[in-house]
Order: structure tokens, then C-alpha cells, then sequence
């Protein structure tokens, strides 16, 4: 075939090789019910220009966020992207290879890393921020493995909720670790770590004094993460924990269906060669002129794989790279004023739901995002509101989590109130 050059011999050659019967073997740790049965209910063949206007018409059934009034958040957030962002990151000193892997060369994607390390640690309120991570649900599992690490302890705890999506990337994570128990609850001498979300999965913002209390005398780590990075414009960094680690999205980078997005991580100086990835650091070259350079790369690529702490091949470069253009643009003062306004947006939203009898609003602290309760499940209400024009949340059983950013504006509010009045009766 012109695109599979491979025969039928030097297939069942490979696979000999490696010891398997059929390609099928490959696949044994995928779940039977992810698998199609049967054929997939495509055409055989259509021409490049069929397909994409085939293609187009399927896109165009979407509903994208700046099509109307958009309440979804539930760790990926609708927020303003300036159009300058998209410019910078194309200039030729930014914009390099996937990995640099001579990256002393590539002055300008090391000096972005330095800052966008800075940018973190200086928000998180720690002393010490890697590269980036691939996104908040691996990088919260990277703290789970680095507090195994450092406590040489197995178990997890959960305090609070933590994103359904976190927890399911960590439990599948950790079932090729041994025996790890993850459950919820108050630290024991047992544990590596706590990992508490804040603000959590329905929009509460965290206490975390009685925690650290916890952790200090049982010797767990305590990790914090944060799916809404502009909340740490408001919101006090989370100084008092070990590892600090979360999503950077909301900053520089649009929803995109999901991903790619941008993890974060960030800890205590002491635990600093345990950190996964790679760090960036400031120096001076030959000639006394400011320079940077890799200073830790503990990945398999570089060291023996017994002594590295993680297999992650490379950082979100590009992702961290907008990011950081976005905060500069932005600077301290802006990115405060980013944050207030969109809790004042998320407080218009809570006040206008008060007044309707048919819900009940869950919380009693929240950032841009908070859960309300319906009388009914709420799948169906989203999907009816959808018809109405209004991207209306994350539906959870009978609860709905909604979130307002610098989007939302009091037209969209009122639209939502009204569509929800219509659509519980």
C-alpha cells in the first residue's frame, strides 16, 4: 500500500521479535469497551475536497464559546486572549524545534523558560518551578510520584474534590506503581502526600492551615493544585505547601476541545532534585553577557533510568511560551485586576441566581466558579438551554457548575437566568 510500506512478512518479523502472536496483544491494556465493534461507518473513499467540505459541515455543528453566553468551566475556562500574544510566540528568537535538544543555542526559548519558571514560582509563593508540564492532570500526578520520592511512602490521601479527570489520571498512574492506596480523608504516617484542590471541582475555595497542621505531624507532603490559575491573582499562593502544581490555561492559551494545554509545577527549594522535567537557570557566558541554560534535566533521556524522576520528553514549549507572553502583557497589577474582575463577574452571577426560588447555590466561598443544585437532573437542563442559545455549564447529577471570567457580560447573565427559569418550569 502507498502509505503502510510494511508486508505482511516484515510485520509478523517485528512481531516475532518482540514476542507477541498479533498486533492485537499491543492493545491488551485497553479497556474491551473502548474498542469498535466492527467496521467504522465510513465511506471508502472520497476526494480531498469532499472530505473537506464534509468536514466543515460537521464543524459547523458546533457551538464554540463566543457563539453566545458561556458558562462552562469545570478546569478549562474561557478568558480573553489578546491578539498581540499570537504574534509574539511566532518570532523567529521565540518560536523553535518541539525539543531543543541543543538548547544553549536557542537563547530565546531558554530565556522564555527562565521567565515563565519565575512567573510560577512567583505565584504559587514557592521557591523553585520546572519547565511546564503537559497539563494539570499528569502534573498532579507527577507530585503524587515526587512525594513517593521524597517520604519513601506509597499511599494517598485526598482531602476535599479534586477534578474527577485528576483522579482518574492519577489512579491510572499509580495501578502500575504496586500497591497504592488512594483514598480520601485526613493525612496518616502512612501516606506520601494530601492533595487538596482549591479552589475544588464545585468552585470552594480551600482552608489549608489545618491541613499543613496535619501534614507536619504525620511528615506527608502536602500538595496543592490549582485548575484556575487567575485565581492566584486574588486568592493568597498557597505558600504553605510542599508541591504546588495545577493548569496554566487560562493564560495565553484558548480552550482548543481540551488541550493542548499547560501543567505547572512548583516546590520547596529542599525537594528541588526530586522535581520531574526540567529546570532552566540564569548565568553568564564567556564574555560576562546574561545567559541561560539547561541546569537540571533528570529525565531518562539524559541519565540512568533508575535515577530519573520522571519520562517526560519535553516541556509544553510553545504552551509555556504563550503563557508567559500573555502575563508579561499583562503584568502584576494587570493580572490582579484580570482576577477581581472575574470574581466580580462570577458575585453578579451568584446575586442574580439568590432571587430564583428553584435552585440552591452550594457555596459559601468561591472564585469565578460555583455549583448550584436543581430540582431535577441537570444533563437534561444543559442540553435544553443549548437550544436556547446558552452554553449553561457542567452538568453533575442534579448539580450544575457554573463559571463567569472576564467573558461574561450582564446580558449573558440575564439570558442565562431566564433560560434556566424556562427550562425547570
Amino acid at each position: 500500500m502507498r502509505y503502510l510500506p510494511l508486508t505482511n512478512k516484515d510485520r509478523a518479523e517485528m512481531l516475532d521479535t518482540i514476542g507477541v502472536k498479533d498486533v492485537n496483544a499491543l492493545f491488551k491494556d485497553v479497556p474491551k469497551q473502548a474498542f469498535v465493534d466492527g467496521s467504522v461507518n465510513l465511506p471508502n473513499q472520497k476526494s480531498e475536497l469532499e472530505v473537506e467540505r464534509i468536514m466543515g459541515e460537521y464543524a459547523n455543528q458546533n457551538i464554540t464559546a463566543g457563539d453566545g453566553p458561556f458558562f462552562l468551566g469545570a478546569g478549562c475556562y474561557y478568558h480573553h486572549v489578546p491578539a498581540s500574544v499570537d504574534y509574539i510566540i511566532q518570532r523567529s528568537e521565540f518560536l523553535t524545534a518541539y525539543t531543543p535538544y541543543q538548547p544553549e543555542i536557542a537563547q530565546g526559548t531558554l530565556q522564555v523558560i527562565f521567565e515563565f519558571q519565575s512567573m510560577i514560582a512567583g505565584l504559587t509563593g514557592q521557591d523553585v518551578a520546572n519547565a511546564s508540564m503537559y497539563d494539570g492532570a499528569t502534573a498532579t500526578t507527577e507530585a503524587a510520584l515526587m512525594a513517593q520520592r521524597v517520604t519513601k511512602r506509597r499511599n494517598i490521601k485526598i482531602s476535599g474534590v479534586l477534578h474527577p479527570d485528576y483522579r482518574k489520571v492519577l489512579d491510572s498512574y499509580m495501578k502500575n506503581f504496586g500497591d497504592v492506596v488512594i483514598a480520601e480523608g485526613e493525612p496518616t504516617e502512612e501516606d506520601a502526600c494530601v492533595i487538596v484542590q482549591t479552589p475544588d471541582f464545585y468552585g470552594n475555595v480551600q482552608k489549608l492551615e489545618k491541613l499543613r497542621a496535619a501534614c507536619d505531624k504525620t511528615g506527608v507532603l502536602l500538595v496543592v493544585v490549582v485548575t484556575e490559575i487567575v485565581s492566584l491573582g486574588l486568592l493568597p499562593a498557597p505558600r504553605c505547601a510542599d508541591i504546588v502544581c495545577g493548569e496554566g490555561q487560562s493564560i495565553g492559551l484558548p480552550m482548543s476541545y481540551g488541550g493542548p494545554h499547560l501543567g505547572f509545577f512548583a516546590a520547596k527549594e529542599k525537594y528541588l532534585r526530586q522535581m520531574p522535567g526540567r529546570l532552566c537557570g540564569e548565568t553568564v557566558d564567556a564574555e560576562g553577557r546574561r545567559s541561560f541554560v539547561l541546569t537540571l534535566n533528570t529525565r531518562e533521556q539524559h541519565i540512568r533510568r533508575e535515577k530519573a524522576t520522571s519520562n517526560i520528553c519535553t516541556n509544553q514549549g510553545l504552551c509555556a511560551l504563550a503563557f508567559t507572553v500573555h502575563m508579561a502583557l499583562l503584568g502584576e497589577d494587570g493580572f490582579k485586576r484580570l482576577a477581581r474582575i472575574n470574581h466580580e463577574r462570577a458575585g453578579k452571577l451568584y446575586d442574580a441566581l439568590t432571587a430564583f426560588k428553584k435552585v440552591k447555590l452550594l457555596n459559601k466561598t468561591f472564585f469565578n466558579e460555583f455549583t448550584i443544585e436543581l430540582p431535577k437532573d441537570a444533563a437534561p437542563v444543559v442540553e435544553a438551554m443549548v437550544d436556547e442559545g446558552v452554553m449553561a455549564g457542567y452538568a453533575h447529577q442534579n448539580k450544575l457548575i457554573v463559571a463567569a471570567t472576564e467573558m461574561t457580560s450582564d446580558a449573558d447573565i440575564e439570558h442565562f437566568v431566564q433560560s434556566l427559569e424556562a427550562c425547570l418550569g
